[in-house]
């Protein structure tokens, strides 16, 4: 509020009633007539470049003095935002998305060189030193890539997303006003998608096929999709039965949850099942408090059967031939298949290239961003499928972890991998240490980022902005929680 008062006794003082005030308003009115008369012009010649000036200065004043509603804006915006693949150098962009992204991140690096009033206690925590070190070394191996200048597109765009989602959010969180409707503003759009995905569906009597390019042009494809609704789930189901919330608003929230996993459900994606069982096997863990060294043992225990057995597990999973079906049964029967299904064994594929190009240069890799350009040569052709492709057009290494480290060296995917652990850490810490509606929703944060977290395994999307502002704004989220925990006192303004 004090920084408008400033702008608007800066605008009367600009235009006061002296000579030189005077002055100022005849060169305003001027360049306002000018600016008028040019706009004529380009709509006389169907250009309408200029139109977008004064929405821009709006939208500029709005993100330097009212930044939290910008904020939210772009959240809400991100599901709904357009990817345009190609703009030009083969870059592509999301709009409007990412470049109000961009605009937030100006603004915030602004502020703070103007300001100098970033929260310390974010900087040193364990989580966002990680996060740097993180940035620091895709840096690094963006300055040894093989292709410079796709590496540091990746680089500003990793940027642009930690900077707004990671960094400017977790001064935001800091109210505890502010944390719920970050998820409701993606929910609510999201929403929006999943409607209209499931009406254009609907016309092609809801075909399997159909449904890998139908939430198009929201979404590339329908891992993606339903990555993205799968990270919500936990926050839906958990405002569904939330004790505080009125009748109204139960059942508003149980539609929304009835419509987002028809949306899972209608995307006919594996991943996401998976990734939701991964969920609630996590969820249960913590319900019954069973302690770490416990599940240590049980999974060492589970790892040793599987080297012991691996030899009859292979068969026994070479032995299933079920493609993927609009049975549900059978879909889900389609996960194992390593023998036929074409999507299973192309990531294989990419999978073992990735693997090639890391022992080929093992420390700084071939550079971030640069796997699908890369990886052809790598490619056995005892390995090739149907849709196998030397052009880098569908998709990169289908990992979080083996895309990295074919592309930033050992280093990139030991840095991605301490940053979910130790977020695993604090999020658990979060939630054993804090009581109500905090607790439940550590919780709800904790598993979306797990569906994730599975999802890394078998897809990666953290180069688009649909997957980035929901996974680092949880990781805000859980360090906000824990910040506040370790201060013992939860401020009211952010």
């Amino acid at each position: 509020m004090n920084s408008a008062i400033r702008f608007f006794d800066s605008i009367h003082e600009l235009f006061g009633k002296n000579e030189r005030g005077s002055e100022r308003m005849r060169l305003f009115f001027w360049l306002s007539g000018l600016f008028i008369a040019l706009n004529a012009l380009f709509l006389y010649q169907e250009n309408f470049t200029l139109l977008l000036v004064p929405a821009s200065l709006l939208i500029l004043i709005l993100a330097f003095f009212k930044t939290e509603i910008v904020f939210f804006a772009v959240v809400a915006f991100t599901p709904l935002s357009v990817n345009i693949r190609d703009i030009g150098m083969g870059f592509g962009i999301s709009l409007p998305g990412e470049p109000l992204i961009m605009l937030l991140l100006g603004v915030f690096i602004l502020k703070l060189l103007l300001e100098g009033s970033f929260d310390r206690k974010i900087i040193m925590h364990p989580i966002s030193i990680l996060i740097l070190l993180h940035l620091l070394w895709i840096g690094i191996t963006a300055v040894s890539s093989s292709m410079p200048s796709v590496s540091f597109k990746f680089l500003l765009s990793r940027l642009w997303f930690v900077g707004v989602f990671y960094f400017m959010a977790t001064q935001i969180f800091a109210n505890k006003e502010k944390r719920k409707p970050f998820l409701l503003a993606y929910i609510w759009t999201l929403a929006i998608v999943i409607l209209y995905t499931t009406w254009k569906h609907s016309h092609y009597g809801f075909d399997e096929k159909i449904a890998h390019w139908i939430m198009d042009p929201f979404f590339n494809d329908h891992t993606a999709y339903a990555a993205a609704i799968a990270m919500f789930l936990p926050a839906l189901f958990w405002f569904a039965i939330e004790k505080e919330s009125p009748n109204w608003q139960k059942g508003l929230n149980f539609f929304l949850l009835a419509l987002f996993l028809l949306g899972i459900v209608l995307s006919y994606t594996r991943a996401a099942w998976v990734s939701l069982a991964g969920a609630v096997g996590v969820m249960t863990l913590f319900l019954l408090r069973i302690k770490f060294r416990t599940i240590l043992l049980v999974g060492a225990t589970l790892l040793s059967l599987f080297l012991v057995f691996q030899t009859q597990i292979f068969l026994k999973l070479e032995r299933n031939r079920q493609d993927s079906s609009k049975d549900f049964s059978r879909h889900l029967q389609s996960i194992s298949n390593i023998s036929t299904d074409a999507s299973n064994l192309e990531r294989i594929n990419r999978w073992h290239s990735a693997l090639r190009m890391f022992k080929e240069h093992p420390i700084l890799g071939f550079g971030p961003g640069t796997y699908q350009f890369q990886y052809a040569p790598f490619q056995h052709s005892s390995e090739l499928t149907i849709i196998s492709t030397n052009s880098g057009t569908k998709g990169t290494a289908h990992s979080e972890f083996l895309g990295p480290m074919a592309e930033q060296g050992i280093l990139g995917v030991i840095l991605f991998s301490m940053i979910i652990g130790l977020v695993l850490w604090r999020a658990a810490f979060v939630y054993t240490n804090t009581e109500g509606s905090d607790k439940y929703f550590a919780l709800v944060l904790i598993l979306g980022l797990v569906t994730y977290f599975v999802h890394a395994f078998l897809n990666n999307f953290l180069d688009s902005d649909k997957a980035s502002v929901p996974f680092w704004g949880f990781i805000a989220l859980i360090t906000a929680l824990d910040l506040q925990i370790a201060s013992k006192t939860l401020p009211t303004k952010p």
